[in-house]
This record gives C-alpha cells, sequence and structure tokens, in this order.
C-alpha cells in the first residue's frame, strides 16, 4: 500500500513528508522535485513569501544512488524564514510576551473552529498548519508519484482554466501544444488573451486589498482501462481523487468531466458513446475499445476507462485580506477588523500545481495497488501482462 504522512508548521524549521509503499528501483531526484517547487511558487499575484523562500526538497532515506530501495523515503523542505520566528515558534519555552499571541480570527479560514475545536486561545496555533505553506512538501511527495507514473507513460498536467470569472478559451490542439503554452504563461493557462485580462483582475483586487479564485485543470493521459472499483464507495477511482483535491486548502469543489453541466444536460448529450477499431491495437493501444467524446472524465462506475482523466477543482479567494473583513476577538468577544497574515492575492496557479500533485500521488496508490511488486520491474512486468490481456479482451 503507498501511502504519506506529512509534518510541519509554515514559520516552523521545516516541512517533512515520509513516503511508504514506493516499489524499488525508481529513479527519484532532487532536481527534477525542485522544478515542481518552483512552479508552485511561480504565477502572477504571489505575495512576499516567495521573495524569502526558494524551495529545495532534501532527500533524507530510502534513495540510494539515484533510485529507491524499498524502505520509507523521506522529504524535507526548509523553511527559510525560521530565523526569524525561532522565538515565536520555539518548541520549548512559552515566550512570555502576550502581544505574540494571535486573538483575531480571519473569516474563512481555519482559524477560530479550529481554536475551539482544540482548546486554543492563541490561533497561530491552528493556522501555522492550516496554511498552504503545507502544500510545498505535497508537491514534492507528487513528483515523486509522478516519476513513478512515467514508468508506464502516465503524464499529469495542469491548467488554470478560469479566474475571477475570467474563461480560458481552451484550443483545439494536442495536449503536448497545451502543456507547452502553459509552461511560457505566468499563469499556466493556454489562452493569452484571457491570461492578460486575469492580470489586469489580479491587479485591480490587489490595489482593493482583495483576493481572487479560480478553476483549475488537470488531465492525466495514459491511464490504463481497469484502475479503481465499482464493488465499494472507498474504492471508486473518482472518490479517491475526489477526496485528495477536496485535500487542498481552498479547494471548495471538484467536477470530473463534464461534471456539474451532466446535471443540466440530457443523457443523451452526456454519455459516450462506445467505439470498436481493432487495428488501434496494432498502432500501440491497449485496447480497441473508444470514445468519440469523454463527458465521463475518463471514469465511468468508478473506474479508469481508458481515456484520459479529466478533473476540474474551484478554489476560493484566499481568506487573508490586505483590507480585513471583520471580526471578534476571541478574548475580549469586541468586534475587530482579522488579523493579517503576509499573503497572496492570487494562488490559483500554485493550486493547479498543487492539485496536479496530489492527482499523481492517487493515481500512483491505484497502480501500485492493481499492479503491485516490490520493484519497478516487477510492477512493469504486471502491467505489460495486463495491456496485453486488455489487447485481446
Amino acid at each position: 500500500m503507498l501511502r504519506y504522512l506529512c509534518a510541519g508548521e509554515s514559520h516552523g524549521p521545516q516541512l517533512t513528508a515520509i513516503i511508504e509503499g514506493l516499489p524499488s528501483n525508481l529513479p527519484v531526484a532532487e532536481e527534477t522535485i525542485n522544478v515542481d517547487l518552483a512552479r508552485r511558487q511561480g504565477g502572477y499575484g504571489r505575495g512576499g513569501r516567495m521573495l524569502i523562500e526558494k524551495d529545495q526538497v532534501e532527500i533524507l532515506s530510502g534513495v540510494r544512488w539515484g533510485k529507491t530501495i524499498g524502505s520509507p523515503v523521506t522529504l524535507a523542505v526548509k523553511n527559510r524564514d525560521w530565523e526569524n520566528w525561532q522565538e515565536k515558534m520555539s518548541p520549548y519555552e512559552r515566550h512570555q510576551n502576550d502581544k505574540i499571541r494571535v486573538t483575531r480570527s480571519r473569516p474563512g479560514h481555519a482559524d477560530l473552529p479550529g481554536a475551539m475545536k482544540y482548546d486554543h486561545r492563541d490561533v497561530r496555533n491552528i493556522l501555522e498548519r492550516a496554511s498552504a505553506r503545507e502544500t510545498a512538501v505535497r508537491v514534492a511527495v507528487g513528483s515523486v508519484a509522478k516519476s513513478l507514473l512515467a514508468q508506464f507513460g502516465i503524464t499529469v498536467n495542469c491548467f488554470v482554466a478560469e479566474l475571477g470569472g475570467i474563461v480560458a478559451q481552451r484550443p483545439n490542439l494536442p495536449l503536448q501544444n497545451l502543456v507547452e503554452m502553459a509552461a511560457r504563461s505566468e499563469l499556466y493557462t493556454y489562452d493569452a488573451v484571457a491570461e492578460a485580462a486575469m492580470k489586469e483582475h489580479i491587479d485591480r483586487m490587489k490595489a482593493a486589498g482583495d483576493s481572487v479564485g479560480g478553476i483549475v485543470q488537470v488531465v492525466v493521459s495514459g491511464i490504463p482501462a481497469g484502475l479503481g472499483s465499482h464493488a465499494h464507495w472507498d474504492r471508486k477511482l473518482d472518490s479517491r481523487l475526489a477526496c485528495a483535491v477536496m485535500g487542498v486548502q481552498a479547494i471548495k469543489g471538484v467536477e470530473i468531466g463534464c461534471g456539474f453541466d451532466a446535471a443540466r444536460l440530457p443523457g443523451s448529450k452526456v454519455h459516450d458513446e462506445i467505439y470498436y477499431d481493432s487495428a488501434r491495437i496494432v498502432k500501440g493501444k491497449r485496447t480497441g475499445f473508444y470514445r468519440k467524446t469523454n463527458n465521463a472524465g475518463g471514469i465511468e462506475g468508478g473506474i479508469s476507462n481508458g481515456e484520459d482523466i479529466v478533473l476540474r477543482a474551484a478554489m476560493k479567494p484566499i481568506p487573508t485580506l490586505y483590507k480585513p473583513l471583520r471580526s471578534v476577538d476571541i478574548d475580549t468577544k469586541e468586534s475587530y477588523e482579522a488579523t493579517v497574515e503576509r499573503s497572496d492575492v492570487c494562488a490559483v496557479p500554485a493550486a493547479a500545481v498543487v492539485v496536479e500533485a496530489v492527482t499523481a500521488f492517487a493515481l500512483a496508490e491505484a497502480m501500485i495497488e492493481k499492479f503491485g511488486g516490490d520493484s519497478v520491474a516487477e510492477m512493469q512486468r504486471n502491467y505489460a501482462s495486463y495491456v496485453e490481456y486488455l489487447s485481446e479482451f
């Protein structure tokens, strides 16, 4: 079973993740992970924290000479700002300066419900872990997962599909072209006209002390039919993906394929008709079955059907505003403006990278579940046997 556990606070010494269940001989390189960490820190509309941190991963266990050895892999991402927070975040002694405490919760954040749940009178004990800073190490984990998927020709790519109500129009081009276009975009989108409008909108919101949300899209290509299961709710592939994506900070909705539009259309416009062409197998496809549309987003009945997996996630605007909303002091119960923490105006491009990462991990988990194996070579043998079976179905 593939799983991971991460730990660390926003202004603590570091963020740490331990990945258990990776097969041996999987190539893992700090340089590759750092590329994804840099993508997470990029994007138009980021705040001052990105000027302080330049995230770099350190592999502390489970990898020797560039490949996994079958034991747990430990990843660490240092927080450079820790040197300025050692007094406020010390694990040893409580500071007597009461001004260090944060008592004004931010609307839309975990501050108040977390303080109530865990009996804290200092909401920093909540906001430090609830912060999206934690997603840095999850992107590192997702980068390792993408390395595993790549051994089977599977790619995972993200895009910004909408920002502040401005919709990016997807060109009728192959996926690789869209990936290259998004890589050149400051907002990770494939529509240059929409990008210009998005930037103007971000600038207006920044001037107003406000923040911006949006919709990100992830496209997974090369997934075989048969991942997931119809038999139990928690084994359905779409259920597992939705759970992973909803676990990302500020994500408020997930849809797969045509998603919510399926509720507005007749069945004849929603369900993808099935075709068969044996020549597809000769051209290297796994099966002769195919669909001309992909409204299902690559998943039917909780099982991947061989088409691209397409999911979208809605990110709400960041709750920390430079023109703060009203809140209540948890000590005095008086009305105040909420606490202002250093923040971004827009982190939608970063969210796209994080959603890409958690999607990759959920799919890597499903691949290991189905094809097993203690080494990459054993997994590949099991996979090759299954692909041969599909070609004969």
